[in-house]
């Protein structure tokens, strides 16, 4: 984090990333001076109600972040600014955007968790769109014009109030990841997989194994022995009323309805009371490790991995196998996952996978045959691309192995 006096001093100049929280109430013009080499612009927890014309002038500005203002439409300066890619306005209080507002090179687009009712048919006038977060919003309907966007990969417009499915996703030929729960049109009186409820009382939270959009996950010890679980297990506490995908209790129903798996997080318990809505799990041994890292920027929507770290053929394909084992058993019990993703895939060093997340899960046996079969073959794009990921990090003696062909082959089918 940068600050105010930095900025005005001159001491940041020549900096590609800036980022500034000071409570500003309007957008200091000394950024100007960084107009040769500014790149990514963040200027999140701020009270900022608009943006200056002169913002133009960061002719290299290819992101900009300004989550938690209070914006009340998307800034029309940002329509004009001809190299910005990534806009993230995140948790404002948007009602309205005009196409204006939408940059000619608009690749990444976030407004989750604002105000908005409808968007503009200019939407569908940004070729190189390809990941969308609409989520947490009051949405009514999409614009058709979202047939036009070719290169959308992701989309995610839970918890809005759309009455009917947008058809006009389910027409994208790169769709692969498509999150729609806590809709109208998705209800469900169909009842998940029961599991026990406990109190939060019966147990200690231990130390943090880690956090996701939608919970905090801790190791737990029981206060008193039990004879339907074991001992040490894993507590995912979810956030507050809505997160960045939804409503909690949706991941929590898709998550029991999907059941039991060998290669799924296995559910134990869950507490549903006023004030702790949590998922009692299985605890993961230690050996198990996450097997990707999350997009990039620069990847947009595809998995990132550590640096020389690379997987021989034989693992690739065991971890291939699995998953869609996985992916045919979701689909079975008609639920989009909606986040297949090697960063959400634990694996350890035999090659079993344990894989979980359902954060961006949707259910869809309300919805009519010809919607539930393309929403598979969504699905079976992202696994496609899971496989393609793996590929890119293949050893190099076994790239040219009839495995690896074969894995090739299927991606492109």
């Amino acid at each position: 984090m940068h600050t105010l006096a930095q900025l005005k001093s001159g001491e940041l100049a020549g900096i590609q990333r800036l980022s500034l929280s000071a409570k500003l109430e309007s957008l200091p013009l000394e950024i100007l001076n960084l107009a040769d080499s500014l790149e990514i612009l963040d200027i999140s927890n701020n009270l900022l109600r608009s943006l200056p014309d002169e913002l133009t002038q960061l002719r290299k500005l290819k992101i900009i972040f300004a989550s938690n203002n209070l914006f009340k439409s998307l800034p029309e300066v940002l329509g004009q600014c001809e190299n910005l890619e990534m806009v993230g306005f995140k948790s404002n209080q948007i009602k309205h955007v005009s196409g204006r507002a939408l940059p000619p090179k608009l690749r990444w687009l976030t407004l989750t968790d604002n105000q908005l009712e409808t968007l503009p048919e200019a939407l569908g006038q940004r070729p190189r769109l390809q990941k969308l977060l609409l989520a947490c919003n009051r949405l009514k309907q999409l614009p058709q014009s979202l047939v036009q966007c070719q290169n959308l990969e992701l989309i995610r417009i839970s918890a809005n109030q759309l009455s009917a499915f947008p058809d006009q996703l389910l027409a994208l030929p790169k769709l692969a990841w498509l999150a729609f729960a806590g809709n109208p049109f998705s209800q469900s009186n169909t009842c998940a997989a029961a599991v026990t409820e406990v109190a939060s009382s019966r147990y200690t939270l231990q130390n943090i194994l880690g956090e996701g959009a939608s919970g905090l996950i801790s190791k737990a010890t029981w206060n008193t022995a039990q004879d339907n679980f074991p001992k040490e297990v894993a507590v995912k506490i979810f956030k507050g009323v809505l997160t960045s995908d939804g409503y909690p209790q949706d991941e929590l129903r898709a998550c029991l309805k999907a059941g039991s798996h060998p290669n799924l997080v296995q559910p134990l318990a869950q507490v549903n009371e006023a004030d702790c809505l949590a998922l009692i799990m299985k605890l993961i041994p230690a050996s198990y490790k996450n097997l990707g890292l999350p997009p990039s920027f620069t990847s947009c929507t595809r998995d990132t991995f550590p640096k020389e770290f690379s997987l021989p053929i034989t693992t690739i394909t065991k971890i291939v196998t699995q998953m869609s084992s996985v992916l045919s058993h979701l689909q079975s019990q008609q639920i989009c996952h909606g986040d297949i993703y090697a960063h959400n895939t634990l694996v350890d060093n035999n090659g079993d996978i344990l894989f979980g997340d359902f954060g961006a899960a949707s259910m869809y046996h309300m919805l009519n045959s010809e919607q539930q079969e393309k929403i598979q073959c969504v699905e079976r794009r992202a696994l496609h691309n899971f496989i393609d990921d793996l590929l890119s990090i293949c050893a190099e003696e076994d790239r040219r192995t009839e495995q690896f062909t074969k894995l090739k082959q299927a991606c492109y089918q």
